[in-house]
């Protein structure tokens, strides 16, 4: 690899800057138990929250393992010590809450009037056909 020149240095170093200050970052995370949500304030001033439940490794943490929420990584990140779970701030405010097949789960099990009508029309029908042996 070639060496890095003082220009190429100096033009991360200011990528780097920019994003300090135009990308998402955590000031402030904690879980409101009464609303069951984890709140976190950005540096923006902007606030989002999510429930946990949607949210991988944090499914079925108590309240007091959801409240010993850290930021990590100037901001970028939220760590549970106690769960070994780790989310990224961007990532949330994406809307995503785990890796792929984390969020593959979820979407299968979302319910809908659709799906619900589609379930009751196949059972109707005797449900899922066998498979045949080849």
């Amino acid at each position: 690899m070639a060496d890095l020149t003082d220009a190429e240095i100096d033009a991360a170093e200011e990528r780097g800057r920019i994003a300090r200050q135009t990308e998402p970052r955590a000031s402030a995370a904690r879980y409101d138990g009464k609303n069951d949500r984890i709140i976190v304030d950005l540096t923006n001033g902007c606030t989002f929250a999510f429930p946990p439940r949607l949210a991988q490794g944090l499914e079925v943490a108590t309240e007091e393992e959801l409240a010993s929420v850290e930021i990590l990584g100037a901001g970028y990140g939220l760590h549970w010590e106690a769960l070994d779970a780790d989310l990224s701030v961007p990532g949330l405010l994406s809307g995503l809450f785990g890796t792929r097949a984390h969020m593959a789960r979820l979407a299968g099990r979302a319910t809908s009037p659709a799906k619900a009508a589609a379930a009751r029309a196949n059972g109707a029908k005797g449900g899922r056909p066998k498979k045949q042996a080849s």
